[in-house]
């Protein structure tokens, strides 16, 4: 038994080396130190309390860290596990797993709406499922004197479906498919078309789809009336003071980003997207090709649920979350097996920024140029 027990410690061993091996020309300690300053930097920069980050490579989380407060007034420190809402980032997560059904048989992708979710009145023109995924919808995001409110509904909502009312009645702001509208809403009734797809609960879908097969055991829905571990507060900069974020439940858009998670939680998301683990390869590569319109023209930088950027010319996919309490962005190359995830307790940092800042760190690790680390500024 002793000699068994002996040669498990020397297996463990060595395939720990092996990791190491293959790790540390990626993750060097001079890497680390550039990365670290740049979120240091970028603390400094927008006078956010905190913020948690995790790098994924060759289909791993290799490193996270917290910094900074996940609440100031506790003086609780930012962890590398310090859970915050996923925000818009959740729609990414909508969006796969739709193709997902696509691929179980489930769900028609040109089937206009009605099709799952006949409560969802019809419009002068057809709305499609892929419509809904892309953005093309027509369906409108916070507009008109709620808009502002919207970002703070402080209802709680037991099903997805409950909340269509909000939008449901509204006119369409464009003809489905003749430009790119980016809504909230329109995921609220994608989610809704799931369940129908499915007939399971969305909830359950998300866990069967998305959360298991990628190990995402600390993403939940960002339910306030339930103690989740680890959960940061939210700040906002109001007339140049920082105070708590207004209450938000953001059971009204889970679909749309409802969530709450942990960075590393979202690297093993993307880590798993990209491995071919949550859908077909012919899917993932259709999901990064630019959005067509209806007269044939492209969205640049968007393609079926993700944003899509030009990474020194490799393909990236990135998304940001922005919501009451939190801005977060997540950012990938497949070509190079790299996930970058970063999430602030901080409301309203500028897209850009976070888009800049991610995109810097994939620069340090991936020895690209890059400007002076020790400044935080959008390119």
């Amino acid at each position: 038994m002793n000699a068994l027990r002996a040669l498990l410690a020397l297996a463990l061993l060595l395939v720990s080396s092996a990791a190491g091996a293959a790790t540390a020309p990626f993750l060097t300690k001079p890497k680390l130190v550039a990365i670290e300053k740049l979120i240091h930097a970028a603390l400094d920069s927008t006078g956010a309390p905190g913020c948690s980050w995790a790098i994924g490579h060759g289909g791993q989380v290799v490193w996270s860290k917290g910094f900074g407060y996940a609440d100031l007034e506790n003086q609780a420190p930012a962890e590398g596990n310090t859970a915050y809402r996923t925000a818009s980032i959740g729609k990414s997560m909508t969006a796969t797993a739709a193709y997902k059904l696509h691929e179980e048989g489930k769900l028609d992708l040109s089937a206009t709406v009605q099709k799952y979710c006949r409560s969802f009145p019809e419009k002068p023109w057809p709305i499609t499922v892929q419509n809904l995924i892309d953005h093309t919808s027509g369906i409108r995001h916070y507009e008109g004197p709620t808009a502002a409110a919207e970002g703070y509904i402080t209802r709680h909502y037991d099903h997805v479906s409950d909340a269509l009312a909000i939008f449901a009645g509204d006119s369409l702001v464009m003809r489905p498919g003749s430009d790119w509208h980016y809504t909230t809403w329109g995921y609220v009734l994608l989610g809704s078309v799931l369940e129908g797809a499915s007939h399971e609960e969305y909830k359950a879908l998300m866990r069967r789809l998305i959360f298991q097969p990628a190990g995402m055991a600390d993403t939940r829905d960002d339910d306030p009336r339930v103690v989740i571990p680890h959960r940061a507060r939210g700040y906002i900069v109001e007339d140049g003071v920082l105070r708590n974020s207004p209450w938000a439940d953001m059971s009204s858009k889970l679909p749309a980003g409802g969530w709450i998670t942990t960075a590393p939680d979202l690297v093993r998301y993307m880590n798993a997207w990209m491995t071919g683990q949550l859908v077909s390869r012919a899917d993932m590569d259709f999901m990064l090709t630019a959005c067509k319109l209806n007269d044939g023209s492209t969205v640049d930088n968007f393609g079926h649920g993700w944003f899509i950027d030009d990474y020194h010319g490799m393909k990236a996919g990135t998304y940001g979350g922005g919501t009451a309490q939190v801005s977060a962005v997540v950012f990938f190359v497949p070509e190079r097996d790299l996930a970058i995830a970063g999430m602030f307790n901080l409301e309203n940092i500028p897209g850009g920024k976070r888009i800049a800042l991610a995109e810097r760190i994939a620069d340090v690790l991936l020895d690209q140029k890059t400007p002076n680390p020790d400044h935080f500024t959008p390119r």
